[in-house]
């Protein structure tokens, strides 16, 4: 039996195309995971020939010099303009072995199915393919979640994205079928001056509430969410709102990968866990 959707796959599409004009002038946890994406990728000492770009949204993924890059999204006007193909995460229309290399940013706190998509994300990389992922997770919206839990305390209403935890990032990994798996987390505090430049900014990159069953926000709610989220603010006036992105890796099942350790007894940093030395002649 299929889970019913989580998320308005349709609500999605139209939104991602709404703000695929304004997308850069809110780009900015995107651009902190792209940046995180290529330090990763940059300890990685083999290089890639085709490369799948993700939730590609304005294109501003640079593949690996040489590399050859599909590009897909769940909007079509990001999609078109990127000149790639629309499709959502969990419904890919790349055949097996497609890619050895896959990197998403940003989309992947929105796919109904994330463990169908991590799979499909697995089958599309040849043996020894490298998926490198960041998207929010943990502790994102802290502030926000609990400014509307105090407007909305006597009829609470969900308006924030259920968050995939840390530890469950890197086990969704193992039951995609990834070998190596990693998961790590970066913090980064946003000051806003209020509700409404938070609210901006996750409209703009499109990622305002999705959620199936979503009720609408009214004034008053608003205004008593407004007043909460002031009060958490720092003596300048600023509020800080919390978004934790995760950053998962793993790598596509081959025979000459070394084998993992039994679970619990790891000591292998990230960046080891990363590099990969190419293979003698």
């Amino acid at each position: 039996m299929t889970a019913p959707d989580i998320f308005d796959r349709a609500a999605r599409r139209r939104r991602r195309d709404r703000v695929a004009d304004r997308y850069p002038e809110h780009a900015f946890l995107r651009e902190a995971m792209l940046d995180g994406l290529a330090e990763r990728l940059g300890a990685v000492s083999r290089s890639f020939s085709d490369v799948l770009d993700l939730g590609c949204s304005d294109g501003a993924f640079a593949p690996p010099p040489g590399a050859r890059v599909a590009r897909c999204d769940a909007g079509f006007a990001f999609a078109r303009a990127a000149g790639g193909v629309q499709a959502d995460e969990d419904r890919l229309p790349f055949a097996d072995g497609s890619f050895d290399l896959v990197v998403s940013a940003g989309v992947l706190d929105q796919v109904n199915d994330l463990p169908g998509a991590l799979t499909l994300i697995r089958r599309a990389l040849r043996p020894d393919g490298l998926f490198l992922g960041a998207f929010l997770g943990g502790s994102t919206l802290t502030t926000l979640k609990r400014a509307f839990r105090t407007a909305e305390a006597e009829r609470p209403a969900p308006r924030v994205h259920p968050m995939v935890e840390l530890r469950s990032a890197g086990d969704l990994l193992m039951r995609a079928g990834f070998t190596l798996p990693v998961a790590d987390v970066e913090t980064l505090t946003v000051r806003y001056a209020g509700i409404g430049r938070l609210l901006d900014d996750l409209r703009g990159m499109g990622a305002s509430n999705l959620l199936r069953g979503r009720s609408a926000l009214t004034r008053a709610t608003l205004a008593r969410a407004a007043e909460a989220f002031a009060a958490a603010a720092d003596p300048d006036g600023r509020v800080p709102e919390r978004f934790d992105i995760l950053f998962v890796t793993g790598w596509s099942p081959s025979p000459d990968q070394p084998k993992p350790a039994a679970r619990g007894s790891g000591t292998t940093s990230l960046a080891d866990a990363l590099r990969r030395f190419p293979k003698p002649d």
